[in-house]
C-alpha cells in the first residue's frame, strides 16, 4: 500500500483488513450494526443495574411489568441521540479522551430528554395515579443512575477493546529492538502510545531520556526516565540499546546535533525521529512513519519566513523560464515556482534524462500547471533566441552553470563557455525579447575567487550588473553557498564512501563550508528576486560555517558506525582551486540590509562597460584554446582579486 493510501485511510479512520484475523475481518463488514447492537445491550444492562441500585440491590418481580415498555421508551431516545452524536462511527481500537467526552455528552443529553418527557407525562391528569403501584416509582432517580451506568459500561467496553489490541493481541515480530526515546514530553508520550498500539510489536521501549531535572526518575506509562542526554552513551551501553528515537519535533537543529554528537565516540546506534508534534498528538502518526535522522535535521535552519503575497504577485499567471531545470537548484526552483501558479513553466536543460524525470515529476505533482520541457544548450545562441522569440518569458531564473571546482580547473575553457558565454546569450535574449525580471544564481566562490569556476561566476555577475544599467529588464544576481544534498556535494559523496566501508576522505581538517538546504535556498532566491530592482548582487545569509570533518563524523554516526574505528577518516591535500574557508557575510561596510533579515545587497563599483566587454571577448577567445595559464591571466585582468592560475 502506498504512503498516500495509508494516510488517507488513517485520516478517515479505516484500517487495513490484513491487520486482523479472518473472523475479525468478516465481522468488520457488519461493523456499524454490531456497534449499534452493543449499545442496545449496554442500554438494557445499565437500566437493569439502575433499578437494582435505587432499590438497595433487591430484585422485584413487579419490575417485569415496567421494564420492557420503559426500556423501549429509553432505547428510542438513546439510540437517536447517540446516533446524532456520531457514537457509531468511532474506531474503538484507538479510543481516547475525545471518545469518552462524546459518550458523556450523549448520555447527559439523552437523560435530560428522558427526564423532561417523563415529567411532561406526569403532569397529565390521572396518568400516574391510575398506574399500578409498581409503575409509580421515582423514575428521575432511576434515570440519573442509568446515565452513570451507561457512561461506565460504554467507556469500559471501548477501553476493553483497546486493551485487547494493545496488550493481549500484540504479536512479536521476532526479537524486539531495544528502543530509547529522547524527549519525555508530549511527543515522547504520544510515540510510546503509538508503539503500544502496534498489532505486531517491533520495539521494546527501555526508557526515556530528558534533560529536565524534575523529570529524572519518574515514569511515563510505566517506562522510566533514565537520565540526561550527556548520559546517553553509558545508558545505551549498559542497557544494550539498538535504536534511539528523537521525539523532539520542536527542538532546534543544534539540540538534535547535540544528541548525535555525544555518540561520535560511543556505541553503534541507529537514530530515528518523529515528523511533527501536531501529527503525533492528532493520532495521524504511526510508528511506520518515523524516519531515520538525516543530516538535514542537524544542519538545517529554522523555517524561512517569506512574503508570499509579494512572491505570488511576482510569479502568478506569468511565463517563467528556468535554465538548468534538471539540476539540484534548478529543479527545486521549478517546484517552488509551481506553488505560485504560473501560466507556463519552461524547463530549459541540456541533459535529457534529468529533464525527462523533472517534467514527469512536475506534471504529476502539479497537473494544473502548463509545463514545457525544452532540451537546449545555453551556449547555442540561435536555439536560445528561438525559445525567447516563441514564448517571450516574463521571468527568467538562470540556474544553469558548471559548478564543480576541481573539474573546471581541468577544463577551464568549458567553465568560461558555459558560465560566461551562456549567461551572456541568455541575458541578451531576455533583454531583446522583453523579459521583465532576470535572476541569476551565483555562488560564494565568486567572492575573492581562487578557482576558474568561482572567477567565471564573478565575471558573469559583472556582466549581468552592467547589462542592467541600460536595460528595461530588471537583472539581479543572488549569491549563496553550498546546498545540502546537491549533486556532487560532500554529503552524497560521504554517504557513498560509508556504504563502501570507508574511508571518508577530507581535504583538510580545518576546511569549513556554509550550508543551506535546497528548499530554503530556492525560497530565498524567489524572495530576493522580488527585492531587487535591477543591478543588485543580493547575498543570502548562510548562518555559521560548518567544519567538514564535523559533518563527516555526524554522517558516520548517523549511519550506525564509530568515526575513526568502524569508518576511518583520512585527509588529503586541498584540490585545485579549493579554499579552506569560503567568504560569504551579510555584515560589513560593503553590505546594505534589505527588508528581509536573511537578504543583503553587496555594494560594489561596476567596471567600465567597454573595458569589461573587451576583456570578456578576449577571455572567450583564449578559452577556446583550453590553455589554463592564458585563461587565468585574462581572468586576472578582469578580476584582480582572483588568486588562482598556479595549475597546469
Amino acid at each position: 500500500m502506498s504512503d498516500s493510501n495509508t494516510n488517507t485511510q488513517l485520516k478517515h479512520g479505516n484500517q487495513n483488513p490484513s491487520e486482523f484475523s479472518p473472523p475479525l475481518t468478516a465481522l468488520l463488514r457488519f461493523r456499524k450494526p454490531l456497534i449499534i447492537l452493543a449499545h442496545i445491550v449496554v442500554f438494557a444492562a445499565s437500566l437493569l443495574f439502575s433499578f437494582l441500585l435505587t432499590n438497595n440491590m433487591q430484585l422485584k418481580r413487579s419490575w417485569l411489568v415496567l421494564y420492557p415498555p420503559l426500556l423501549l421508551f429509553i432505547l428510542i431516545i438513546k439510540l437517536t441521540v447517540f446516533g446524532l452524536f456520531k457514537q457509531y462511527r468511532g474506531w474503538w481500537r484507538y479510543v481516547g479522551i475525545s471518545d469518552l467526552i462524546g459518550i458523556l455528552r450523549a448520555s447527559m443529553v439523552s437523560t435530560l430528554i428522558i427526564v423532561v418527557l417523563w415529567f411532561v407525562i406526569g403532569q397529565v391528569e390521572n396518568v400516574r395515579t391510575n398506574l399500578p403501584e409498581a409503575l409509580q416509582i421515582p423514575l428521575e432517580g432511576v434515570c440519573i443512575a442509568d446515565m452513570f451506568a451507561t457512561i461506565l459500561l460504554l467507556a469500559g467496553l471501548r477501553m476493553s477493546i483497546r486493551l485487547y489490541f494493545e496488550e493481549f493481541r500484540t504479536v512479536e515480530a521476532g526479537r524486539l529492538k531495544r528502543l530509547l526515546i529522547v524527549g519525555a514530553s508530549n511527543a515522547g508520550e504520544a510515540l510510546l502510545r503509538e508503539i503500544h498500539r502496534m498489532s505486531i510489536a517491533q520495539y521494546d521501549v527501555i526508557g526515556f531520556i530528558d534533560d529536565a531535572p524534575v523529570k529524572q526518575g519518574t515514569n511515563i506509562h510505566g517506562i522510566q526516565i533514565l537520565g540526561t542526554v550527556e548520559q546517553l552513551p553509558k545508558i545505551c551501553e549498559d542497557r544494550n540499546i539498538e535504536e534511539i528515537a528523537i521525539a523532539m519535533p520542536e527542538a532546534s537543529h543544534h539540540q538534535r546535533r547535540r544528541v548525535v554528537q555525544v555518540f561520535e565516540k560511543g556505541t553503534k546506534i541507529r537514530f530515528r525521529t518523529v515528523p511533527s508534534l501536531t501529527d503525533i498528538a492528532s493520532g495521524k502518526l504511526r510508528v511506520s512513519q518515523i524516519r531515520d535522522v538525516d543530516i538535514n535535521d542537524l544542519l538545517g535552519r529554522e523555517a524561512v519566513e517569506l512574503d508570499l503575497e509579494v512572491i505570488e504577485a511576482f510569479l502568478k499567471d506569468k511565463t517563467i523560464l528556468v535554465t538548468g531545470a534538471g539540476g539540484s537548484i534548478g529543479s527545486e526552483m521549478c517546484r517552488q515556482v509551481c506553488n505560485f501558479k504560473p501560466k507556463l513553466l519552461l524547463l530549459v536543460e541540456q541533459a535529457e534524462n534529468p529533464l525527462f524525470y523533472m517534467e514527469r515529476e512536475l506534471r504529476k505533482q502539479f497537473p494544473e500547471i502548463s509545463i514545457k520541457a525544452i532540451v537546449c544548450d545555453i551556449t547555442d545562441k540561435i536555439r536560445v533566441e528561438g525559445i525567447f522569440e516563441t514564448y517571450k518569458p516574463q521571468v527568467v531564473i538562470h540556474a544553469a552553470a558548471h559548478k564543480h571546482v576541481p573539474l573546471m580547473e581541468l577544463n577551464p575553457g568549458e567553465a568560461i563557455k558555459n558560465n560566461i558565454t551562456g549567461t551572456q546569450i541568455v541575458s541578451e535574449a531576455a533583454n531583446n525579447y522583453g523579459t521583465t525580471n532576470f535572476v541569476m544564481i551565483s555562488t560564494d566562490k565568486a567572492v575573492n575567487p581562487t578557482s576558474i569556476m568561482g572567477s567565471s561566476k564573478r565575471i558573469a555577475e559583472m556582466y549581468i550588473q552592467d547589462l542592467s544599467r541600460t536595460s528595461k529588464t530588471d537583472f539581479v544576481t543572488v549569491r549563496f553557498g553550498n546546498v545540502l544534498g546537491s549533486d556532487g556535494s560532500v554529503v552524497p559523496i560521504f554517504k557513498k564512501q560509508i556504504a563502501e566501508g570507508g574511508p571518508v576522505t577530507i581535504t583538510h581538517p580545518k576546511m569549513k563550508r556554509y550550508f543551506m538546504t535546497i528548499p530554503e535556498a530556492s525560497q530565498l532566491v524567489l524572495q530576493a528576486a522580488t527585492i531587487g530592482k535591477g543591478g543588485e548582487i543580493l547575498v543570502l545569509d548562510m548562518g555559521e560555517p560548518v567544519k567538514i570533518v564535523d559533518l563527516a563524523r555526524e554522517i558516520i554516526t548517523l549511519s550506525g558506525f564509530k568515526p575513526g574505528e568502524d569508518i576511518e577518516i583520512i585527509y588529503t591535500s586541498p584540490r585545485p582551486g579549493e579554499k579552506l574557508f569560503e567568504e560569504l557575510s551579510i555584515e560589513g561596510e560593503d553590505m546594505q540590509h534589505t527588508r528581509h533579515s536573511k537578504i543583503s545587497i553587496w555594494k560594489n563599483i561596476p567596471m567600465d562597460r567597454d573595458k569589461l566587454r573587451a576583456g570578456i571577448n578576449e577571455l572567450v577567445t583564449v578559452a577556446q584554446t583550453q590553455n589554463y595559464n592564458e585563461i587565468a591571466q585574462k581572468i586576472k585582468e578582469l578580476v584582480p582579486e582572483y588568486t588562482g592560475g598556479n595549475s597546469n
